[in-house]
């Protein structure tokens, strides 16, 4: 094992390596060029690849689960959840390919899964059954997941010079004859923030469909 080398700085210099080279770049040999040793040294810590990209997303996962359990234990249901879409959709975007990279991962803290008792408590005493909670919770998840993929595909594409997604050269592709396909893409194309935004409030619209009570946003 080398002197001096622990997971902590492992796993810090493995997101640093994914936010400059991406998930194709972040291998163990170009992790532990890095680091300066040899790609055994690293096997005393992380087994595999995967196992490194687990213990990136328990470090993702734990702060929002920092953010989750200190709401207020009175925080509105739609607000907390509108929090947890928000601040999983920060901390996936922080990190280049962060979306693709953590999706499919495995936590290995327990506490980062403990701390969720906070979250659903909070919502079954707010009238939600545990599963209503668990499947709101999870439609929100996938939905950000897949938009943070989108959106780090398309913004990573636009920054490298590819035109694809103008919204002129889309129009010129459709042609005159579906006019309403080429308006659509204001939205489908428009500022990610706002189409975040408004997604997710369609999507809390129907969580609370599952409970009977519209959320006041």
């Amino acid at each position: 094992m080398a002197a001096g080398l622990t997971k902590t700085a492992i796993v810090q210099a493995a997101f640093d390596l994914l936010d400059e080279a991406g998930m194709d770049g972040l291998t163990v040999r170009a992790l532990a060029a890095r680091l300066g040793v040899k790609a055994p040294a690293l096997y005393w810590h992380v087994a595999s690849k995967q196992a490194l990209l687990d213990e990136m997303a328990t470090q993702v996962w734990r702060r929002v689960g920092d953010v989750m359990s200190a709401l207020p234990a009175d925080l509105p249901w739609p607000d907390l959840m509108h929090t947890y879409a928000v601040t999983m959709r920060k901390e996936l975007l922080a990190h280049r390919d962060g979306a693709k990279a953590f999706s499919g991962t495995t936590l290995t803290d327990p506490d980062v899964i403990r701390r969720q008792e906070i979250t659903f408590a909070n919502l079954v005493r707010q009238g939600f059954a545990l599963g209503e909670a668990a499947r709101g919770l999870l439609l929100l998840h996938y939905f950000t997941i897949g938009a943070c993929v989108e959106e780090q595909a398309t913004a990573q594409a636009i920054d490298s010079g590819d035109d694809r997604y103008q919204p002129g050269r889309r129009a010129d592709m459709i042609g005159p004859d579906a006019p309403l396909a080429i308006e659509a893409g204001d939205v489908i194309f428009g500022d990610p923030d706002t189409r975040f935004a408004e997604l997710t409030a369609m999507l809390l619209e129907t969580v609370a469909r599952t409970r009977g009570v519209m959320p006041n946003r």
